[in-house]
């Protein structure tokens, strides 16, 4: 094989870190401001002009935090849990397109890592995996409010994750494909959140339910569990557990951008692919924009409540709606 083909994969493998690791620190800052405006604050301002230099003190601070670990906690998993969590955030967007295919130093060069035909199949996988992390977390803590924010992690889980799996049929059903990119490109006359706002609302709930975040952050609860799964965590371990969380916002928003928006379509694409990763951007942030608007407006979910919308509306709603788009499909063709 071609050894520029090795080298391009790296870079573009390094740079797709580079963006989600810098993009997770100025996720944090974004929610801190967007709250603070939501609720007539000031936000960080003090690190750095316009307080642009707080992620890098946060950073700092955890990594010379003590860290320590349970006298009688499973100390292998206890070290392994946030590596779990961490690492499948990261890879799940391999098979994100950014955009088309550009003339880079005379060289046609694809802006996406990798096109696998059942990209579809491996995001379902990878996503599945993070839960063990958290799960392994409150297990291995050996601490009673841990294991009960693991185990309602595992739950809430399994309840989300059907729905959410309904939500990614009906875009494979009007491309005909498995694959984000052929998904992305039969969008160019219409997206497909136009075709299905049902299917994108049910995506948008369960993913951030799968994220666990407000008001679905049933599984940290700290007026009830203390921090839940990470509360025997500092340190950099601690550190990892939130780092997985807010890259999998990015991860979520770009996929649902792929999936309902258009990808990286817009004005003008067509002529000038380098706008590809720019819309993109555009739409992972109006995502992530969603994500901390619910945070701020919403407060948390009963533990019922949580169970019931997952078991008793978003599901029968999800199944419904395939089941209808199927029908139609095939009165149509």
């Amino acid at each position: 094989m071609d050894w520029t083909l090795w080298l391009e994969w790296t870079i573009k493998a390094a740079l797709l870190l580079f963006i989600l690791l810098t993009g997770f620190a100025y996720t944090t800052l974004l929610e801190r401001k967007v709250v603070a405006w939501m609720q007539t604050r000031i936000g960080p301002n003090r690190a750095g002009p316009w307080g642009l230099l707080q992620p890098l003190a946060d950073g700092i601070k955890l990594i010379f935090k003590e860290e320590f670990i349970p006298a009688h906690a499973d100390k292998v998993l206890f070290i392994l849990a946030p590596v779990v969590t961490m690492v499948p955030a990261l890879i799940i967007m391999a098979v994100v397109p950014w955009g088309r295919e550009v003339v880079l130093f005379g060289r046609r060069v694809t802006l996406y890592l990798a096109d696998v035909n059942v990209g579809i199949l491996y995001i379902m996988a990878i996503a599945s995996i993070s839960v063990y992390g958290v799960v392994l977390a409150g297990w291995a803590s050996n601490n009673k409010y841990s294991l009960l924010g693991g185990l309602r992690a595992s739950a809430q889980m399994i309840s989300y994750e059907l729905a959410l799996g309904l939500a990614f049929l009906p875009p494979i059903m009007l491309a005909g494909s498995l694959s984000l990119r052929d998904i992305v490109e039969a969008q160019r006359s219409m997206w497909y959140v136009v075709y299905q706002p049902l299917a994108a609302f049910i995506f948008l709930i369960t993913s951030v339910a799968e994220v666990n975040r407000a008001p679905f952050d049933i599984p940290e609860a700290e007026q009830e569990l203390t921090a839940g799964y990470h509360t025997e965590y500092s340190g950099m371990k601690f550190a990892l557990f939130f780092m997985a969380e807010y890259t999998k916002m990015i991860a979520v928003s770009a996929i649902f951008a792929s999936l309902y928006l258009g990808g990286y379509l817009g004005p003008f694409e067509s002529q000038f692919p380098w706008l590809g990763p720019l819309y993109l951007a555009a739409k992972i942030f109006l995502g992530l924009f969603f994500m901390i608007w619910l945070r701020a407006t919403f407060p948390r979910f009963r533990y019922d409540q949580l169970m019931a919308l997952g078991w008793k509306n978003l599901f029968p709603l999800a199944l419904l709606n395939v089941v209808v788009t199927a029908g139609v499909l095939a009165l149509v063709g």
